[in-house]
């Protein structure tokens, strides 16, 4: 009688499961997507075909089938599927499902993949938890995270688990999913009836974002908003998709791994003198709702390393766009970074200056703390003078061109260069000017572009 009850309990929960759970792909030949790492032939999927499964952690966005991969992976080798949320379990958790693994073994000789989500949120201790039982076979471990495993997974850990990297879907890949779903008369919503408009679709697959649970649900929200007709057929329109949906959250993590490829598109971007792509990633960070001074900070170091003597405007820019970022507020501010960062992708590009000072900082850290030549201290007291503070320094302003030649760096480094002007720009002059003051010193320098 309980089996039936609960057979029963667990039909019911199926139908009532959203419309992402029970369109879950049971087989690698329902699943779509990451045949880098699941098509035919390749070297993961044979070794779980062939019972050979290693741990491994799954790192990918959002909706690119992990916790569904992992799924299949326990039931292609018969094992016990123990799924863990990192979010919700701790220490006493995990030596529960590990003890019942380890009897499991012993008694059945049945494996168990223990799965545990979002394992970048467990700490070191949660993970040292884990580490005995994978080293010793009583768990196959499966891991999944959407941030990168190098940062947060602890290094013995992650030295025994291959790392299998899972891509974004595509486009065809997510329109493939929501067409499933829509003719799917037993687990999905055909027996809706439901025609979806071209441009719906359309728009449908972009706002999924790359991410099939997301798709899936916007979808079954809009099939149940959309009224039957006479014929008890459903019309999907544009229309009604976006009175449904409406605003979409971007994908964006202000701690993890979005927040630090953006700001790092943004940079190299506006170093490629791109300023449409500068512009779009700028867009990015700000409409998820980073913070803009982190933004402006990030800039203001782009214009000193990235433009620096070439434009030396470029900093002036950078700190009002910064001002403007305080004085003005979101949303207004926007413009003034996306200003700047035209400015920036537009500007004449040198890293000669961050080149010069990571010299200067080599030079320091290596070397011992040089005296400064005693004719470059100031002579402030008779003791001073007599010391030799001073003496022989040559005061440029008195000389023709305010310009005098004289030694200037210790005398272990007299002969040190650190600064390269590039022909960019404002620093052509520049360059021009020291090859007239500084000859013997500059007139060797390669041209820089």
């Amino acid at each position: 009688m309980q089996d039936m009850f609960s057979g029963r309990a667990s039909d019911l929960k199926q139908k009532s499961a959203p419309l992402a759970a029970r369109m879950r792909p049971q087989s690698f030949e329902e699943f779509v997507g990451q045949g880098h790492v699941i098509g035919k032939g390749r070297a993961f999927r044979q070794a779980i075909e062939a019972d050979k499964l290693p741990s491994a952690i799954l790192w990918g966005p959002p909706g690119s089938g992990k916790t569904t991969l992992a799924s299949i992976i326990a039931k292609t080798t018969h094992s016990f599927f123990s799924p863990v949320s990192a979010v919700s379990a701790g220490v006493a958790d995990l030596r529960k499902v590990m003890d019942e693994a380890g009897k499991r073994l012993g008694l059945t000789s049945q494996r168990t993949v223990l799965f545990i989500d979002e394992i970048h949120r467990f700490n070191k201790a949660q993970q040292d938890a884990v580490l005995p039982y994978v080293e010793d076979g009583t768990v196959t471990l499966i891991g999944a995270t959407t941030e990168n495993p190098s940062f947060e997974v602890i290094s013995p850990l992650l030295s025994r688990c291959q790392v299998i990297i899972l891509h974004p879907l595509g486009d065809d890949e997510i329109r493939t999913i929501l067409q499933r779903a829509i003719g799917d008369s037993e687990k999905g919503i055909g027996m809706l009836g439901l025609v979806v408009d071209e441009n719906a679709l359309d728009w449908l697959v972009s706002i999924a974002d790359h991410d099939a649970r997301q798709g899936l649900n916007f979808l079954e929200a809009a099939a149940n908003a959309t009224a039957p007709d006479e014929h008890n057929r459903r019309r999907l329109t544009l229309a009604i998709l976006e009175d449904v949906v409406g605003h979409r959250a971007l994908k964006y993590d202000k701690s993890g791994d979005a927040h630090y490829d953006t700001i790092s598109a943004l940079h190299k971007t506006m170093r490629g003198s791109d300023p449409d792509a500068a512009l779009y990633w700028l867009g990015r960070m700000i409409e998820a709702g980073e913070d803009p001074l982190y933004i402006a900070r990030r800039l203001i170091r782009f214009a000193t390393e990235d433009v620096g003597m070439a434009d030396p405007q470029a900093l002036v820019v950078a700190m009002a766009a910064q001002q403007a970022v305080h004085f003005v507020g979101m949303p207004e501010a926007k413009l003034a970074l996306a200003e700047l960062v035209v400015y920036l992708a537009t500007a004449p590009k040198s890293n000669s200056l961050y080149a010069a000072y990571a010299n200067v900082q080599a030079d320091i850290a290596r070397s011992s703390s040089e005296p400064v030549p005693l004719h470059l201290r100031n002579a402030v007291t008779n003791l001073m003078k007599e010391a030799g503070y001073g003496k022989g320094y040559k005061y440029a302003h008195q000389y023709e061109g305010h310009f005098v030649r004289q030694q200037n760096l210790p005398d272990s480094l007299k002969n040190r260069r650190y600064y390269h002007p590039s022909e960019e720009g404002f620093e052509r002059g520049v360059r021009q000017r020291l090859l007239s003051w500084w000859p013997e010193r500059f007139g060797n320098d390669k041209k820089q572009s």
